[in-house]
């Protein structure tokens, strides 16, 4: 059941950090996508280790056995850095306390086998051979030892960097274990920031176009938008002060206006998805910057201070 509704709320939060969302539909993913295999071999590790420590516990081979605890325990700290990872959001609330369950489930059922494994010994273990006899080798040291911590503590970290080495090879990054939590954005450990939220229902030119190359649409700063902050460049604040100008004095007018623009400007910025398309989207709207400047230099009294208190924090 927790694993069923871990996936249920990533399925709502599951945007990379670069990409541009409307925050109402969905959310960013605490799990950076680039270093998440890292992540699910862990997770897959530990919970082998756990169904086999639950169902054959001692019967298991001292090497097996010392190797799933090992996965267990491995699993752990990871659970714990979820639970911390998915405990703050900068942006969402509420349901996202579902990504908590199911690492607490798994940690409350590792710890509970752990305890009664631990201290127990390995028992039927000491009659099982392996064909390999550098891996009969150690079954036969380990069913030996009384004391199987010890072996296991000192398993950690080996078996930790072979399976790194391993994920490697496949393409991951040696510290893909902290990068899948902090290559991410609005949560706990996350290091990155993201693009300007799209607005519900009404992802217009003049946003999307800030979300174009930086030395061609010359972002300004941060500005909050229905909540949320966003990055505004000079184009956005123009548009928006005669937006407001017009809604001022000439109410009907503004109301037309709006509505052609909800109808025709929303299904045509859904379609400029690269910096390419919204650098070119900025430079056809330049015409109509400069033609919204020389309105509010004629109608408004201070037209800078104007423009300028536009999406102000």
């Amino acid at each position: 059941m927790s694993g069923c509704l871990f996936c249920l709320v990533w399925l709502f939060n599951g945007d990379d950090y670069y990409t541009a969302i409307d925050i109402v539909d969905g959310g960013y993913t605490p799990f950076a996508s680039k270093h998440l295999p890292t992540l699910i071999v862990f997770f897959v590790l530990a919970v082998f280790g756990l169904i086999k420590l639950w169902y054959k516990g001692k019967s298991l081979p001292p090497l097996l056995f010392s190797l799933c605890i090992v996965f267990v325990i491995i699993g752990i700290p990871i659970s714990a850095a979820v639970i911390i990872q998915t405990s703050t959001n900068t942006e969402q609330s509420g349901e996202t306390f579902l990504f908590a369950l199911l690492p607490i489930a798994y940690m409350i059922t590792s710890i509970t086998v752990l305890v009664s494994l631990v201290i127990a010994e390995a028992g039927e273990a000491n009659t099982k051979t392996y064909r390999n006899k550098f891996l009969n080798y150690l079954n036969r040291k380990l069913a030996k030892t009384e004391n199987h911590s010890l072996w296991i503590l000192a398993m950690l970290i080996p078996v930790f960097a072979i399976i790194m080495a391993i994920l490697m090879l496949f393409g991951q990054d040696a510290n893909s274990i902290t990068k899948v939590f902090t290559e991410t954005t609005t949560w706990t450990f996350s290091q990155k920031t993201h693009p300007p939220f799209l607005g519900h229902e009404g992802h217009y030119l003049c946003t999307v176009a800030v979300c174009g190359t930086p030395s061609i649409v010359k972002p300004l700063r941060l500005g909050k938008r229905h909540g949320h902050e966003i990055v505004v460049n000079r184009q956005l604040l123009i548009a928006n002060a005669f937006e407001e100008l017009i809604q001022q004095n000439a109410p009907a007018f503004h109301k037309v206006v709006r509505s052609f623009y909800d109808k025709y400007g929303y299904p045509l910025s859904r379609k400029i998805t690269t910096p390419k398309a919204s650098n070119t989207v900025y430079l056809l709207m330049k015409p109509l910057e400069y033609f919204f400047l020389i309105v509010l230099y004629l109608c408004s009294l201070k037209p800078e201070e104007k423009i300028n208190k536009q999406y102000a924090i």
